[in-house]
């Protein structure tokens, strides 16, 4: 029971008016004015009362019973098919004809409010139980910055950089890309980063044996790497570094990119907070704060996956609870 700040009656009050009216014989008047209300309402609650005791004099909910122009169940089975194939309320609402705020009430009444993961295919979650069981790689090409922040900075007015025309006749821009390498652990998540020149098979073996020298600091030994199917990868150089370091290569399905969702993730947390977290005045600036932000990434950011604890963190439980079992 829910009363409002001037509510002159609570239940109890309610309850001692009734009985004065219908038990004890008073008078409406009487009853209402040693309640100081009106007979009114002293006759509202006395004949509910009667007719129906104490369950009586609970509120009652204002809605109507009926509303009239009330949405069909076909229609909002409609609603929630459409729903199920990822259509916005506005591409519902245009399709069926009615008013986006009605199809936007329907899809939250019936919890089909926000989009996530629905019409798609469940989430496959896995999680390495041993560091170093397997290591995702990928590598994220970003624009290099020259003469100050672009677009994302800048109200999206960009500035100039200069263009040439190459010998086929295509229009192309001077200041070119830099290529991040990412490798993070499937178990812990510890990651290691570097900007690169570019991704041939040459530059991503290099960054591939630095990164098994960081994990190495940590003691984790890798036993495979998953990669999607980029060229370098493909390669046969690639093919050659890991048998000779007796580590197993897994690559995704073609254009399934969740496989290696893992790489993916992180690629998307350190864009959000390193690449456009700051504004930069040129790509060297970017890259001198690339070492602070990826420590403090596994050393003090906790991570969800992880239930709250940070990778390195977690690197130390896993080791505790390896050394345990082993003796066990």
């Amino acid at each position: 029971m829910e009363l409002h700040a001037n509510a002159a009656l609570s239940l109890k009050g309610r309850r001692q008016l009734a009985r004065r009216v219908v038990e004890q014989g008073w008078s409406l008047s009487e009853a209402a004015a040693a309640a100081e209300v009106s007979e009114r309402t002293a006759g509202k609650w006395s004949r509910r009362f009667r007719a129906e005791g104490e369950a009586g004099l609970l509120d009652r909910p204002s809605a109507p019973e009926r509303v009239w122009n009330r949405t069909c169940e076909r229609r909002m089975e409609a609603i929630a098919a459409l729903r199920r194939l990822r259509m916005t309320g506005a591409q519902i609402a245009a399709v069926l004809g009615m008013p986006e705020q009605t199809v936007s009430g329907i899809l939250k009444r019936i919890g089909m409010g926000r989009l996530g993961r629905l019409g798609l295919e469940p989430a496959r979650r896995y999680q390495r139980r041993r560091p170093g069981e397997l290591i995702h790689v990928d590598v994220k090409k970003l624009g290099r910055i020259q003469g100050g922040a672009g677009w994302r900075v800048r109200d999206r007015r960009q500035h100039y950089n200069r263009t040439f025309t190459d010998q086929d006749g295509f229009k192309r821009r001077t200041v070119g890309w830099e290529y991040v390498h990412v490798a993070i652990d499937d178990a812990t998540r510890l990651a290691y980063v570097e900007v690169l020149e570019d991704e041939r098979a040459m530059t991503a073996v290099a960054f591939f044996k630095r990164a098994l020298r960081f994990f190495a600091r940590y003691g984790i030994q890798v036993e495979r790497v998953l990669s999607d199917n980029g060229s370098c990868y493909r390669s046969k150089l690639h093919a050659i570094c890991c048998r000779m370091l007796g580590i197993r290569h897994l690559r995704t399905q073609p254009y399934r990119p969740q496989t290696n969702g893992k790489a993916e993730r992180f690629i998307r947390t350190m864009l959000g907070g390193w690449a456009y977290g700051a504004i930069y005045r040129n790509s060297a600036e970017r890259r001198g704060a690339l070492d602070g932000w990826l420590w403090r990434y596994n050393h003090e950011r906790p991570h969800r996956a992880l239930s709250r604890q940070t990778p390195a963190a977690r690197l130390t439980q896993l080791n505790r609870n390896n050394l345990l079992g082993s003796y066990s």
